[in-house]
């Protein structure tokens, strides 16, 4: 502070820099904040893969997933047996990564569930990204310890359905959103529409639970006028077609008597089964 008397006048002090980053994020972690979350993963990791055996799964899927490693049409098709005869009913694309991880590294219990297991502490990793961002570290822990800890968080980490799966691309898509109504952008938008075009591939319409309130948030909230934000909701909406229908279509482009029968479905196509046995007919 200075005087009109003062001799030695001194410049104004420089305002102290902001603590937080213009989001909300803490500028930096506190010491212990990697530690804890690291100790969160491992704590989960050995909770769903400890003392794994075959009789704790689904057979349903195993039976398809090996047949995917003896077959890259049963692996494309989700069929029960290397012969093509039928598929189960749900599409594909849990059983394709754990098929992958199955032709890699051979055909059994831990092969099946590592990609599962990945995908499980993926999805407390993106949680506790997203709850760090907006309300700090310590809530971040919780959060990501509580969603661990769950029981049947554990029960479905410890099999080979696809809720697993799913729950890890829904998170995305709903973290992607958040992104995408922070910073008004495009492109996390449109992540967000294919995680969610990709969640209904896994069990189809279930997929879709989180997206209209994930859309309406964008529209309500999203930086920018509403011009851009219904343009990049429309973009946003092609880039779910494609990534939800493309396995459909495709299997729509193959004759029937060159394709398993749809398993679920009641004339042998994936739009019945989307329509019907995983659609209506699950209301």
């Amino acid at each position: 502070m200075t005087s009109a008397t003062d001799p030695y006048p001194r410049a104004p002090e420089a305002a102290a820099p902001p603590s937080a980053e213009p989001d909300g994020g803490p500028a930096k972690a506190p010491r212990w904040s990697l530690p804890a979350l690291a100790a969160i993963l491992v704590l989960a990791g050995v909770l769903y893969s400890w003392n794994l055996s075959s009789s704790s799964l689904n057979s349903f899927y195993s039976a398809a997933v090996l047949s995917g490693t003896q077959s890259w049409k049963a692996w494309f098709f989700g069929s029960l047996d290397a012969g093509n005869f039928l598929t189960v009913d749900k599409p594909p694309l849990v059983l394709m990564v754990m098929g992958l991880s199955c032709r890699v590294l051979g055909y059994g219990t831990w092969q099946m569930m590592l990609p599962l297991i990945a995908a499980a502490l993926g999805t407390i990793w993106i949680v506790h990204a997203s709850v760090k961002r907006i309300w700090g570290h310590g809530a971040a822990a919780v959060a990501a310890l509580v969603l661990a800890l769950t029981p049947i968080t554990v029960a479905i980490n410890r099999d080979n359905n696809p809720d697993t799966l799913l729950v890890l691309l829904m998170v995305a898509g709903a973290a992607l959103a958040l992104r995408a109504v922070r910073d008004g952008r495009l492109l996390p938008l449109v992540g967000s529409a294919v995680c969610f075009g990709l969640a209904f591939n896994t069990k189809m319409l279930q997929g879709y639970i989180a997206l209209p309130a994930v859309f309406a948030v964008y529209l309500y909230a999203a930086r920018g006028g509403l011009l851009r934000r219904v343009r990049n909701l429309a973009v946003a909406a092609v880039a779910l077609a494609v990534s939800s229908f493309w396995w459909a279509a495709a299997v729509s482009l193959v004759p029937a008597s060159s394709r398993p029968y749809i398993g679920g479905s009641t004339d042998g196509t994936a739009w019945d089964l989307i329509m019907g046995y995983n659609g209506l007919g699950r209301v």
